[in-house]
Parts: structure tokens; C-alpha cells; sequence
């Protein structure tokens, strides 16, 4: 009796006899990401993968870097960056790599690129010094179809903004983010936003929002979110949580338990928020919304209408009446480019400076001349650290910078954009112990990797891309202040980005090998 043939086939992975690698990392205490404990292990690159894991004797490498006593981690993910016209300014983008981030996610607050492709494209021409993923911003795809009028979309422009975000989606965006305080996505409805959710939903993608009131009804805008998400079936993001307003402090365990609920539920409910108590955003969100509709020159010839202007100052009087506040002297400009003398400086002193009286009057009346030369970007103090460190404390937020690709000496940024990440290590997690290393890590790599659907990164693990950042957890300190921004963090001493060493012993080596990250829909 004759017997077929069998052929056996078998894999042999090509890394199982290998002892040769570009980089070894050698006596690391590694944090692989996944919130479980330290280990000493040693890991060997090859390109731009972790080809290997463990003791690793006999291998060698064209450079071994001992790492004794330092802190191995997956390279920071920050889910909230606005990069979107700074890339070419420094495509080192040194304030987010000296901060241990290796890729960030743009397009946030409803803002992006008008066509994902050609930003990808140009993301990957350039070369940065950091990966970037991109969300499509529902500000841009409605200013498309009808600019930034203060009205409900028709079907017809409905359906012109349901096609943009399909090819958004599909030309790589991992998702979709609204920014419901800004326009024109404050002119929206719900419904409007759950028809494009829809189709982020259908390609796989995450629903992002700077939700539409995070003050007096805070809560009713986390509402809003959870049902979009409810409605669209899709996860949900919501930027920079917070209470705003000194009369909401407080309210952080109202909101956290509403997103607690909705996870209870079944919805795919995250946070993210900056380590900070003052906000940043432009001087415009101190006028009424409807004001601001129509583009500048409209808004010029609103605010020349005595009886408007009177409507737009009680206004903003109202806002900070509320908070119990008799000045604008919680709002600090970061860059005004009419007059950079400004910086620095808020509300209160500018008017001033000015020759105004001292009261919210005439302080109304600065900003709404400010306004008329183009308006500023702020820094709002309106936060409470009680509620800060409460909202820290949830095991579903993620570390987010809501920063652009600073430059050094340029404007009085917000100290996010250069110390975000080192402040949750040093003052969070070392000094307050509001976590443990183990679980802060996971949430700047392997938490925010899965929420956006980022394939081979954030974990230390065979066969995943080499983004990996190397620190010493006694030393790791924010360093940038309100006072003085522009200061790197320190104690971070090596970083790979995509295999490619890029800070050495410390210092930015000039590589840019950072790549765009495409949705795999």
C-alpha cells in the first residue's frame, strides 16, 4: 500500500538565530506598558523593530547602550497635540521629544488639515523627529461646505460633509474631533454631529471631542458626547477634561461618574487632560458665539454697532461674574501679534497699560479691541487642583499635552507644551503618588495605542516598532513654568523613534525619522 506524500511546512521566525543588532539596550528596568511591574531585561533593535527580549548574552550590536538603574518604556503617545502649520518651524519638534513623546494625534478641538492625504503625504516629505496620527476635524469639513455661517446644514450639505469625512477616514484619519466651543462646529446640533460620527463609525475610527461647555453645564456637554458615541456606535474621547470656572470646583466626581455610567453601559468612554490648573485657547471664547460668525470682516461690522458691542462686553462681564470674579486678571495673553509687548500679561494689566480704568468695563471694552486686530492665544487660570488631581487619579485618562510644536523664544505658550508628561512622572506619580509608574506609563503608551487603533507601538514586545524612551524616575521634572515656558524637561536620557536614535546621552541628535501613521480603517 502506498502512502501520499506529506510535506510538513514550517515557520521559522527569521530573528530565532540571530545574535546580531544595531542597538542593544542593556540592564533597563523595563516598563513593557502594560501596567504590570518592572522587569531587568535587556532588548535588542534591528532597523526599526524589537527583534528580541531578555537576557541576551551572547549577542552583539553595532552600539550597546547601558541603561543601569534607568526606566525603559514604550515612547509616549499624546492624544491631543495641535502641530497642524508648526511642523516646518521645528521639525524636531524638540519640546515633545525632550518630554518623551514620540508620536502625537493632531486635529484636535474640530480642527485639522482640509484633506488628510495630502497632510500625510507631506508629513512623510518633510521628516520630523515624531510619528503623527491625525484626527479630521468637524470644524474643517463644515467650513467646507458652508463656511462658518451661523445656521443648520441643509441635506444636501449634509450629505456634501458625510462624503468629506468618509475620504478623510479613508485616506488614513483615526477618527473624528469636534471642538463644539469654537466655529463654526458651535453652530451645530447633535444630530448633525452623530450623521458624520456615523460614518467614522463605519471605517473603524474614534469620535474626539472638545465637548461644548466645560463650565456651568459641563455636564450636560459630557452628556452630549456619551450619546453621540451611544447613538453612532462608536468610542468616544473626550479632550482635556476638566471643571472650569472657580464656582465648579468640585464638580470632577459628578462628571467622572457620568463617564463611569456610560462605561457600565457598554460605551467606549475615555478621557484625557493636561497635568495643569489653566486652560489655553484663543481670546474669542470671552464673546458671545454669534458674533463671531461669518468670517472677520463680519465680525468687524458687528462689533461697530454701538448697541452689539454693548451686548458682546455684558457678555463677557457675565462670564466672569458667574466664577465670582470682579477682573479679566485670570486670563493671560500667550501671543497677541498685533502688540508681542502683551505676552505675558493678562486682561487686567493690558487694559491698564492702555489707560483704562480699573474695573470689567473697561477691561471688556480691551478685549473687544483686541478682537478687532485679530484676537490672541490665552492662558486661562480657572482650574482647581482638587479636582485636577481627582480627575488624575481615573484609570481611563490619558496624558495630553493640547500643544503645537513650540519654538523656542516664540510667543508665551502654555508650559504643556514642553512639560506634560514629565509633571505626571515627577509631581503625579513621584511626589503625590496619585499612581504608580507602572500605571502611568500605561496610559501615555498602551492605552492610548488601542483607543486609536495604533498598530506595533506602545508596548515593549517582540516584533513592535521601536519607539522606546529611556528615563531616570528620580530625576524625570517638568521645568517649563507660565513665567518661563521655553524649558525642556529633563531627566530624559534616550529616545528611539522608529529604531532611530534620536536623544543621546540627554541632547536631540537631529534625526527625523518620524513617519505618518495612517488609520488601517
Amino acid at each position: 500500500m502506498k502512502y501520499p506524500l506529506v510535506i510538513f511546512a514550517i515557520f521559522i521566525s527569521p530573528y530565532l538565530f540571530a545574535q546580531n543588532a544595531d542597538y542593544i539596550i542593556r540592564n533597563g528596568k523595563i516598563i513593557d506598558g502594560t501596567g504590570n511591574n518592572w522587569q531587568f531585561k535587556n532588548i535588542a533593535i534591528v532597523n526599526n523593530k524589537i527583534i528580541a527580549i531578555g537576557n541576551l548574552k551572547n549577542w552583539k550590536a553595532t552600539k550597546e547602550i547601558d541603561v543601569k538603574g534607568l526606566i525603559v518604556a514604550p515612547g509616549f503617545i499624546d492624544v491631543h497635540a495641535h502641530i497642524e502649520g508648526s511642523e516646518v518651524k521645528n521639525p524636531l519638534a524638540t519640546n515633545f521629544i525632550y518630554d518623551g513623546v514620540t508620536t502625537v494625534i493632531t486635529g484636535n478641538c474640530g480642527g485639522s488639515a482640509d484633506n488628510m492625504k495630502t497632510y500625510f503625504d507631506y508629513i512623510d516629505s518633510l521628516g520630523i523627529s515624531i510619528n503623527v496620527a491625525a484626527l479630521m476635524g468637524h470644524n474643517n469639513i463644515r467650513k467646507q461646505v458652508m463656511g462658518t455661517a451661523n445656521r443648520h446644514a441643509t441635506e444636501e450639505e449634509l450629505q456634501k460633509m458625510e462624503a468629506i469625512a468618509d475620504k478623510a477616514m479613508k485616506d488614513g484619519a483615526v477618527g473624528m474631533s469636534t471642538g463644539l466651543i469654537y466655529i463654526p462646529g458651535t453652530f451645530a446640533p447633535t444630530n448633525e454631529v452623530v450623521r458624520l460620527a456615523k460614518v467614522v463609525a463605519q471605517n473603524g475610527g474614534v469620535y474626539a471631542s472638545h465637548i461644548r461647555n466645560e463650565e456651568d453645564m459641563v455636564a450636560e456637554a459630557v452628556n452630549e458626547a456619551i450619546a453621540i458615541g451611544r447613538e453612532a456606535k462608536l468610542p468616544v474621547e473626550i479632550s482635556h477634561f476638566k471643571v472650569n470656572g472657580q464656582n465648579n470646583w468640585g464638580r470632577s466626581d459628578e462628571t467622572l461618574n457620568l463617564v463611569k455610567n456610560a462605561r457600565l453601559e457598554g460605551i467606549d468612554v475615555t478621557i484625557d487632560q493636561y497635568p495643569y490648573t489653566a486652560s489655553s485657547t484663543n481670546l474669542g471664547i470671552l464673546l458671545p458665539d454669534w458674533v463671531l460668525a461669518d468670517g472677520q470682516d463680519s465680525i468687524l461690522s458687528r462689533l461697530k454697532n454701538p448697541a452689539i458691542r454693548s451686548k458682546v462686553k455684558a457678555h463677557s462681564i457675565d462670564m466672569i461674574t458667574r466664577r465670582g470674579l470682579k477682573h479679566f486678571d485670570y486670563a493671560y495673553v500667550a501671543n497677541f501679534k498685533a502688540d508681542t509687548n502683551y505676552n505675558g500679561k493678562n486682561i487686567r494689566e493690558i487694559n491698564l497699560l492702555r489707560g483704562g480704568k480699573d474695573n470689567a468695563l473697561a477691561q471688556a471694552e480691551t478685549i473687544v479691541q483686541m478682537m478687532e486686530l485679530g484676537g490672541a492665544q490665552m492662558v486661562y487660570h480657572g482650574m482647581g487642583d482638587k479636582d485636577v488631581k481627582n480627575i488624575m487619579a481615573y484609570p481611563f485618562n490619558m496624558a495630553a499635552s493640547d500643544a503645537g510644536i513650540a519654538v523656542v523664544g516664540v510667543s508665551r505658550p502654555h508650559p504643556r507644551a514642553y512639560g506634560t508628561n514629565a509633571r505626571v512622572l515627577g509631581k503625579y506619580v513621584r511626589e503625590e503618588k496619585v499612581m504608580s509608574l507602572e500605571e502611568a506609563i500605561r496610559r501615555m503608551t498602551s492605552l492610548p495605542a488601542d483607543k486609536f487603533n495604533i498598530n506595533q507601538r506602545g508596548l515593549i514586545k517582540e516584533g513592535f516598532i521601536a519607539d522606546i524612551v529611556v528615563f531616570d524616575e528620580n530625576e524625570v521634572t517638568d521645568m517649563a513654568t507660565f513665567e518661563n515656558p521655553h524649558q525642556f524637561s529633563k531627566g530624559f536620557k534616550y529616545i528611539f523613534v522608529n529604531g532611530a536614535l534620536t536623544i543621546e546621552n540627554g541632547l536631540h541628535n537631529g534625526a527625523r525619522k518620524g513617519v505618518a501613521i495612517r488609520n488601517n480603517n
